[in-house]
């Protein structure tokens, strides 16, 4: 490849043979899961697999890899259902990869879920539920991933960290459906709160560590889930939605009634002195191409209502505060209500900063999907759903680690005639395209 090659800006990816030009940079890579195969033709398999995943393909499922990458697509099946190697050893290497770039800059973790719709009732999860990809109720499988991002203002790098499988209530009731699918017994049905705490927990065993977790009021909604961050000494800030319930000041008895109930956010914003004495304070989140990210806030600390099981007892506040911030977007209108365990002398600013790094997944999301393949897969088994997760994240990681080193380490002939790296010229332009679409996704 020489650097005069360029790629189609739009797909951000590169046809099969133009990527055989990556394959020495990516079997480095893959140097270090090998021990995760007990044969070297098996993992043979995982450099084609995702060499397939990144080509500019117009369908990324197991049969038109195989045949761009010259595989029998029966064999690539079985790599993905039947084949021995231990991807859960795997995905730890790639938590690792991650622990070991974090160098002290700022870690945040974003907790999401991702909707893939599907056809059919053979793949495993699959039931006809909320998709965020159509906008619609669908047939479609979710997903609940974690994501790890440094955040940074000019090159951020951004990697999932954990994808697990959210089991609706219907398939865990069926055992024999969920045998067919080669579902473990100990996969059950858990909301994606309690997944995602699972997940929290997980990478932080591995040795990851956030300086915060942030999502969205899926997860906020349900106060148990910042008391089990909580547990974990993990500080979050999350937005919860408009009819959560807090106190600004704690009440003198446990009465339900009056002066001593709880009241919803939206309603303390204009009803509790506290707030509506306040000034709104304007707040630059983040510079973009398309001019600042201008939000107005309010915030107090507050007491939360105790809640055990995803059920609140009698209206009983929380021993300690809790940050509760109000985001007001004069342009658009729009009001966000954050809520944060955050020590009570935190900077504001670096609060509103971490909880509108939720963009970083959405990008991560976009960006999985269209050049790594990551919503199209066809398979009837849990392991074969895990592994293609894991092969899409893995070439993610791959793609996202070659862009950082293009953008911080530029070869003497790349600067001396201002022209592309030889090897990485395709990922010099994926690296362009990349930051300008993070640019232009941040302002809400």
């Amino acid at each position: 490849m020489n650097s005069s090659t360029r790629y189609n800006l739009e797909s951000l990816t590169m046809n099969y043979d133009q990527l055989a030009s990556f394959e020495p940079a990516l079997a480095e890579f893959l140097e270090k899961v090998r021990h995760c195969f007990k044969r070297d033709k098996t993992f043979g398999y995982l450099q084609k697999y995702m060499l397939g995943l990144m080509a500019d393909l117009k369908r990324k499922s197991i049969e038109p890899i195989a045949l761009a990458c010259g595989v029998a697509v029966r064999t690539l099946q079985e790599f993905l259902a039947f084949f021995a190697w231990d991807h859960e050893r795997a995905d730890r290497v790639l938590v690792r990869e991650v622990v070991n770039r974090q160098h002290g800059r700022r870690s945040i973790g974003v907790l999401d879920a991702s909707a893939h719709a599907k056809q059919g009732n053979d793949t495993p999860g699959v039931q006809r539920q909320w998709c965020g990809e159509s906008g619609k109720k669908d047939n479609c499988v979710i997903g609940q991933h974690l994501l790890y991002t440094d955040n940074d203002p000019k090159n951020p790098f951004s990697c999932v960290v954990a994808s697990d499988l959210y089991l609706p209530q219907s398939w865990d009731q069926d055992r024999d459906r969920c045998k067919r699918a080669g579902i473990p017994d100990a996969i059950t049905y858990r909301p994606n709160w309690k997944i995602a705490i699972e997940q929290v927990k997980r990478t932080l065993a591995q040795g990851l560590r956030f300086d915060y977790v942030t999502y969205d009021e899926e997860y906020g909604k349900v106060p148990e889930f910042l008391f089990e961050l909580d547990g974990m000494g993990q500080n979050a800030i999350g937005e919860v939605p408009a009819n959560f319930r807090v106190w600004v000041k704690k009440p003198a008895c446990k009465s339900n009634r009056a002066e001593h109930a709880s009241h919803r956010v939206d309603k303390m914003v204009s009803h509790s002195p506290t707030f509506y004495g306040q000034d709104w304070r304007k707040m630059v989140i983040k510079e973009t191409t398309r001019g600042p990210c201008v939000w107005h806030i309010k915030s107090a600390q507050v007491y939360l209502v105790e809640h055990k099981d995803g059920k609140a007892y009698c209206p009983v506040p929380t021993d300690r505060t809790y940050w509760l911030i109000v985001a007001n977007n004069r342009q658009t209108g729009e009001i966000k209500y954050f809520v944060s365990n955050a020590p009570a002398k935190e900077n504001l600013e670096t609060l509103l900063e971490i909880a509108f790094s939720r963009w970083h997944v959405e990008k991560w999301f976009e960006h999985a999907k269209q050049e790594c393949g990551f919503g199209a897969f066809e398979v009837r088994t849990y392991t074969s759903l895990i592994r293609h997760w894991l092969a899409s994240r893995l070439a993610m990681y791959f793609l996202a680690d070659q862009t950082t080193r293009l953008r911080g380490e530029k070869s003497e002939d790349h600067a001396g005639t201002g022209g592309r790296c030889g090897q990485y010229a395709g990922m010099e332009d994926l690296a362009e395209a990349s930051s300008f679409m993070e640019a232009e996704s941040v302002c809400v």
